[in-house]
């Protein structure tokens, strides 16, 4: 797997993929949860009312940093705004980059938050504060928002994982970001196009040689279950039938099986594969998938990058923007464009913009989020917020929110309660619809 440099040398970008079996083990070991999470919900909405609802959430992480001013928030013709246009978008009043004239014809469905402010410019702290929505701490680990969506929001019945990641080089191995939630609702990584890998039975083995395998399995298991049961046997017994499952329905994987003018649409890039195996994970019950699109660190040739990489954003995201809406599915589906944090408004003797948490911006989409229109704002040359600051706690409350999940209520750890979002943070009001 090809492993991106970053221009500042962080290794904080790169997600550990550990395989499937250890992970799950270590997440048991480091957190003392057991599967399938210790938590129970003590307020709010029950979480069976929540799966009625069908909601759904994906995350496109952008990371490195992507520019506000190569984005949402464009400065034109100021001394920090650099070489791009603002235009139009199909809501008056709105402009953005002219590096995103696809997504500009979507903007009726967005909800721009252009009031960022985190105060984190360090690549690994800026990620955890915004897929946590809490500052990290040696005392405690929170869970990422993709697996507190699967908690809340999945139903085991569709036979797929609750939490996925799509990403180039993904090959089904399972990830660490659920703390105490437990490992049934840590990640499961996918490559952009491809089936987990080792998820089809060898010709070899006969349907009824299969069945007879597991049937013994189970047995065993069992017995042992019987004897020595703990958080680590049940996880180890979870993944094994996750994994069965998963076989099971290994065509949901298949991008190969939408028609050519699917895949021209979204476009020949990864990102265009990673957007239609997301679309196609949505439709068969998966509740959260975080998207990736990496290495925005562009302290070097910004505007030249953000050209290229930003061009293949906008041909897929806009068209997984648009689909979704001819389906039917943005009303239930949240959309979240973030990264850890923006460019820095001032502009580097590389032709680079450094990294910026003070005053940068994401996006929305569908569910329960207003739709069109631009929250927040920042000074003429963007370097601080002058209009609905809001910070990454708040960011977190608003996703859950906005999807039914009363974001102020906690669940049961090891005997004593943990708010699912950081109680010193509300929801951004007036962004929900």
């Amino acid at each position: 797997m090809k492993i991106a440099k970053y221009a500042c040398g962080s290794t904080d970008h790169i997600v550990n993929r550990r395989r499937f079996l250890s992970g799950v083990a270590g997440s048991v070991a480091t957190t003392g949860a057991v599967v399938g999470g210790l938590g129970t919900l003590t307020q709010g909405i029950a979480a069976a009312e929540i799966q009625r609802r069908d909601m759904r959430v994906v995350v496109f992480n952008m990371h490195g940093g992507l520019s506000q001013l190569e984005s949402w928030d464009p400065k034109p013709l100021t001394r920090t705004g650099g070489p791009f246009r603002a235009i139009p978008t199909s809501v008056p009043g709105i402009h953005v980059s002219e590096l995103l004239p696809m997504t500009a014809k979507q903007m009726h469905h967005l909800c721009l938050l252009r009031g960022v402010n985190t105060s984190e410019d360090d690549h690994g702290k800026g990620a955890y504060m915004m897929l946590t929505g809490r500052r990290q701490t040696p005392s405690a680990e929170f869970p990422q928002i993709g697996s507190v969506a699967a908690k809340m929001l999945h139903d085991d019945q569709t036979g797929l994982p609750g939490h996925i990641v799509v990403t180039p080089g993904g090959g089904g191995g399972r990830g660490n970001e659920a703390a105490y939630l437990g490992p049934k609702f840590s990640s499961i990584q996918l490559g952009g196009d491809k089936p987990p890998q080792n998820s089809n039975k060898p010709d070899a083995v006969s349907d009824e040689a299969e069945k007879r395998r597991h049937e013994i399995r189970r047995k065993i298991n069992e017995q042992f279950l019987n004897q020595r049961r703990s958080a680590i046997t049940d996880a180890y017994t979870h993944s094994y039938e996750q994994a069965l499952r998963l076989m099971e329905r290994r065509e949901v994987f298949d991008v190969s099986k939408e028609p050519d003018s699917a895949k021209q649409r979204y476009g020949s890039s990864d990102l265009g594969r990673q957007c239609l195996m997301a679309r196609r994970l949505l439709e068969n019950g998966v509740s959260f998938v975080q998207v990736t699109h990496s290495n925005y660190d562009t302290h070097n040739d910004n505007f030249n990058f953000h050209i290229e990489q930003v061009g293949e954003f906008d041909q897929a995201f806009a068209t997984f923007i648009d689909d979704l809406a001819q389906r039917g599915m943005l009303e239930k589906t949240l959309v979240v464009v973030l990264s850890e944090f923006g460019r820095t408004p001032n502009i580097n003797l590389y032709y680079g913009r450094d990294h910026w948490s003070k005053a940068w911006s994401i996006a929305m989409a569908g569910a329960g989020v207003q739709h069109g229109v631009a929250f927040g704002k920042t000074n003429d040359e963007g370097t601080e917020v002058i209009d609905g600051q809001c910070d990454h706690g708040d960011i977190f409350h608003t996703i859950l929110r906005a999807v039914g999940v009363d974001s102020s209520q906690s669940l049961i750890v090891d005997g004593r309660e943990v708010p699912i979002a950081d109680p010193a943070a509300e929801p951004i009001w007036k962004v929900l619809a």
